[in-house]
């Protein structure tokens, strides 16, 4: 199971610059990020190298953040993989609430980053389907 950084920021020039300068001055890796924002408020969602000790310095600057569970999928770089891990959890009754890729830097294959409600039953379920969890 990954943990997952949440970041809450202000929708303003240089923000996510800041952000990862942070992170660089700690030497926590980003592994994958996707970011979703509105007018005034944005939330970034990453998934890195050392969540706590980023955490910890994004909130001593400032930010809100708050950690999450997440599941990550390694799949083969090919057409329709992704159509298949999703048939599956709707197989299985699984509703996904978001979804973002990363890659696996030591096999180079990506990997699904997603969240679900009971991520420890659906870690089990997609595991025993044949699924490469990470």
């Amino acid at each position: 199971m990954l943990k997952q950084l949440s970041i809450y920021a202000e929708n303003k020039k240089g923000n996510m610059q800041k952000i990862t300068s942070i992170l660089e001055k700690e030497q926590v890796n980003i592994w994958g990020s996707v970011t979703n924002d509105s007018a005034e408020y944005g939330i970034i969602r990453m998934v890195v190298s050392e969540p706590d000790k980023a955490m910890k310095a994004l909130e001593e600057d400032g930010y809100m953040c708050r950690l999450t569970d997440v599941i990550g999928v390694e799949m083969e770089d090919e057409v329709g993989n992704l159509n298949k891990l999703l048939g599956a959890l709707s197989d299985s009754n699984i509703n996904v609430n978001y979804i973002y890729l990363s890659f696996n830097r030591n096999s180079g294959k990506p990997v699904l980053v997603f969240h679900a409600e009971e991520i420890g039953e659906v870690e089990d379920c997609i595991a025993a389907k044949g699924f490469c969890v990470v």
